[in-house]
């Protein structure tokens, strides 16, 4: 069923009636608004949907799977001792009400180690001031860092460098997780050198320490402008009685050896002695409110409207095979404000959608894939967009759903090479923030020039059932075996159609694996999957995140015709 669009009420006629402008202002918003033609009776929407809620199925099982840490075992266990939860510290820590938007929530999908990680991230808001969490659950291995919870603390704090944002480190960690030292030590270093960097550029950093934080771990306090350690608790040290006894002879004492009373009277490591947990993330409040923070960035300009259509109807938009295409405007109507879209070169480069919008007050460019494919006109449609974006100091939103840019000899002669550059030349060098989503596919070189990962996009999520690969599975063994065939005609032996068929199979069933939205978020390549109808929610905090640091676009050059 076609929605009507519903625009501002028309004036009524009389002596105080609208002026000209009045009424050309009202037929530019009335033009502005999307009209959604998505038939909600349709087969093709109810098989979609079907497809997305069985998608949404499969991730809410994993997200439990990380919500439950260790397990009932170990969390029992850890309540026993009068100890708090990971979530319960970070739902005490930040305001009441206030959003927290957690990343990188399969971290480690796929792997040995449990779903999650053994620690929790996110972006929330204490004390009126949005900060990066970076939490320690204690209940996985004893809060030990494994080659993925690494990567997403370190993908943590490049987002708090990015955007600006203090940190806050809860934490209770055993340190590196000794089987897998060959993986963690040399990056691991970063962790210190990032909490340097931000200490630098004038960014706060806070450890709340509720437990251990041995060898490495200790310099997480040590390095953080502010640290809190819990009476009774914290044991911070470079070396255990273990290692100490072993090193030195010395039978040290924990307590004496690197507890909280300790550090607060003779070390001078702890600011602040807490009482327990709960004094411990009410010191921590109070010091980011004692911090004086203030955004770089502007705040949403733009009055906030809700989209004139159900988000819910999300669900029933994206594929669920990812090679039928799909209108992005019904995925902009139902995530922008007032479903209002001011679309850029409607006529040229028609496989790319650009334009402008709003999010939640937040001005956006927004460049969305139509049919997949990335031609020369929808290159340098991008390449220009992009520049206007950042001459008007405004944030771009890119959709992913590619399959990459357009080959053949006709394309190859036209400029294709030459066009999309200009393309990755402008991503690569704009410096208003990129948010990027995956909707659908995300393929080749059109990864690149939609602001994938390699581009450093402020934040990147994908939708559940999104893929991500070099191309797509039938693609990518279609290819091999060509190359197969003719190495075998080449050579001028017979070539095994069987093992072909095998072979083929085989690989489709690994790219396949290989390239599903969980497998990708397990590796910390984007910063988690989302359940469509929460599009707009995410990008109002990764928008409002951004603008905690100057917005600011490339300057030093004019708008360029290509």
């Amino acid at each position: 069923m076609d929605h009507p669009t519903t625009g501002p009420h028309p004036a009524r006629i009389g002596a105080a009636g609208p002026t000209d402008q009045h009424r050309w202002h009202a037929r530019v918003a009335e033009a502005s608004v999307l009209t959604s033609r998505l038939d909600t009776r349709a087969e093709q929407y109810r098989a979609n949907r079907r497809a997305q809620t069985a998608n949404l199925a499969q991730l809410d099982a994993q997200l439990a799977i990380a919500l439950g840490g260790g397990g009932a075992r170990y969390r029992e266990r850890h309540h026993a001792r009068g100890r708090l939860l990971v979530r319960e510290r970070i739902e005490l820590l930040v305001d009441q009400d206030a959003p927290f938007l957690e990343l990188s929530s399969l971290a480690a999908w796929g792997s040995e180690f449990t779903v999650g990680g053994s620690v929790v991230t996110g972006v929330g808001q204490v004390a009126g001031v949005e900060v990066v969490i970076i939490a320690h659950d204690p209940t996985v291995r004893g809060g030990t860092m494994n080659p993925f919870s690494l990567r997403k603390t370190l993908r943590a704090l490049e987002i708090a460098r990015r955007n600006r944002l203090p940190v806050i480190n809860l934490v209770e960690s055993g340190g590196a997780d000794l089987p897998s030292q060959a993986d963690l030590f040399v990056q691991a270093g970063r962790i210190f050198h990032d909490l340097s960097e931000l200490s630098a550029q004038g960014v706060p950093t806070i450890a709340l320490v509720f437990g251990n934080a041995t060898a490495g771990g200790a310099y997480v306090p040590g390095m953080c402008d502010y640290a809190v350690l819990v009476d009774g608790q914290a044991k911070v040290f470079l070396g255990g009685p273990p290692l100490v006894r072993m090193a030195t002879g010395e039978d040290a004492d924990a307590e004496r050896l690197g507890g909280a009373a300790m550090h607060a009277r003779v070390s001078g490591l702890a600011d602040h002695f807490a009482r327990d947990e709960r004094d411990a993330l009410r010191i921590g409040r109070r010091i980011v409110s004692e911090l004086n923070w203030r955004k770089a960035g502007p705040g949403p300009s733009l009055p906030v409207e809700q989209p004139r259509y159900d988000p819910d109807e999300l669900l029933g938009i994206a594929p669920a095979d990812f090679r039928v295409p799909f209108d992005p405007r019904e995925v902009l109507a139902r995530v922008v404000d007032g479903s209002r879209f001011g679309e850029y070169k409607p006529d040229y480069g028609t496989s790319l959608l650009t334009g402008w919008a709003a999010v939640h007050g937040f001005p956006v460019g927004v460049l969305a894939n139509v049919n997949g494919v990335l031609f020369s006109e929808e290159a340098r449609k991008a390449a220009e967009f992009i520049q206007l974006a950042n001459q008007v100091d405004t944030p771009l939103l890119f959709l992913q759903n590619t399959t990459g840019y357009m080959v053949g000899t006709a394309f190859e002669q036209g400029g294709i090479i030459k066009d999309g550059a200009k393309m990755i030349n402008a991503v690569t060098n704009s410096t208003v923030p990129h948010v990027t989503i995956n909707m659908a596919a995300s393929f080749g070189a059109g990864n690149y020039g939609m602001s994938g990962r390699a581009y450093d996009p402020r934040f990147m999520f994908s939708w559940v059932g999104a893929r991500c690969a070099v191309m797509g599975a039938a693609q990518l063994a279609g290819v091999l075996s060509i190359v197969g065939r003719a190495g075998a005609e080449a050579a001028g032996r017979p070539f095994d159609e069987a093992a072909d068929a095998a072979r083929r199979e085989a690989i489709e069933r690994q790219i396949d694996a290989e390239s599903h939205a969980f497998a990708m978020s397990g590796r910390v390549y984007d910063d988690g999957v989302l359940d469509p109808r929460d599009t707009r929610t995410v990008l109002a905090i990764a928008l409002s995140a951004a603008h905690c640091a100057p917005v600011e676009g490339r300057r030093g050059y004019g708008v360029f015709r290509m």
